[in-house]
């Protein structure tokens, strides 16, 4: 990994899959800028991890920073993990404001760091994993527009690959969907959410998940992506490994 791309960018690094995505990238060899808004879990990662990490506490959605930390950097991945907790109702008790949330931090991230990558451009040969959500394949009617900001995620990195392809850049542009899983935080509340929403308890929700996606697994199927040249445009990683999407 460290010969094909000395440097990569993680957002969304301070927590959850970023978080493990970051360590399995400088695990590998890669040095690793992570981005995050909040200054002391970025400061406990890159406690964690050492030399490898450079910590960058900025919000994610910025197109300057996006373009800036391409100019200084010159990453050969980048990994658009960054997104809001959604606000967990049924539709009809949403707002506008909290259902639009996902579109304003997840959707709108991905497109400035996208946006950038074709801009500046990244150099051939890179490679741009934008983290779409297994919702788009089941749809997620308790988080608002969680779904559909997810969707578009993944139609921003086919776009992308199309842009790319037509100018020749040399850029591969894919996007990961993982499944929903109580080990990360966000996923923890989902699962409650749902549970209930069944009227079930959260261990009998929980079985039928299993195997559990963990973090662990959704870092290695970004590593494993990142050193693929030839695959496909999309991928759904469950607990049972990854499932490329046509």
């Amino acid at each position: 990994m460290s010969d094909s791309f000395p440097t990569a960018v993680v957002t969304g690094a301070g927590r959850g899959f970023g978080r493990a995505i970051a360590a399995a990238l400088v695990a590998a060899g890669t040095g690793v800028v992570g981005i995050a808004r909040d200054e002391r879990e970025l400061r406990t990662v890159s406690e964690e991890l050492g030399g490898g990490f450079t910590p960058v506490v900025a919000d994610a959605t910025d197109e300057a920073l996006a373009h800036s930390v391409i100019r200084e950097y010159r990453p050969g991945l980048l990994v658009l993990n960054a997104g809001a907790r959604p606000h967990m109702a049924p539709v009809h008790e949403q707002t506008w404001e909290t259902f639009s949330r996902n579109w304003h931090v997840d959707t709108r991230h991905v497109f400035a760091w996208t946006r950038a990558a074709l801009v500046e451009p990244l150099a051939p040969g890179s490679v741009v994993v934008a983290m779409s959500s297994g919702a788009v394949v089941a749809g997620s009617p308790l988080s608002g527009g969680y779904a559909g900001a997810k969707a578009a995620i993944r139609y921003i990195s086919d776009y992308a690959a199309e842009e790319s392809n037509r100018a020749g850049l040399g850029i591969r542009f894919v996007a990961l969907l993982p499944q929903l899983t109580p080990a990360t935080g966000l996923g923890a509340e989902g699962v409650a959410d749902y549970a209930a929403r069944q009227g079930v308890d959260q261990d009998t929700f929980i079985g039928g998940l299993q195997p559990i996606l963990t973090p662990e697994q959704v870092a290695k199927a970004v590593v494993d992506l990142a050193g693929d040249r030839d695959g496909a445009p999309a991928y759904l990683v469950a607990g049972a490994g990854l499932r490329p999407l046509g």
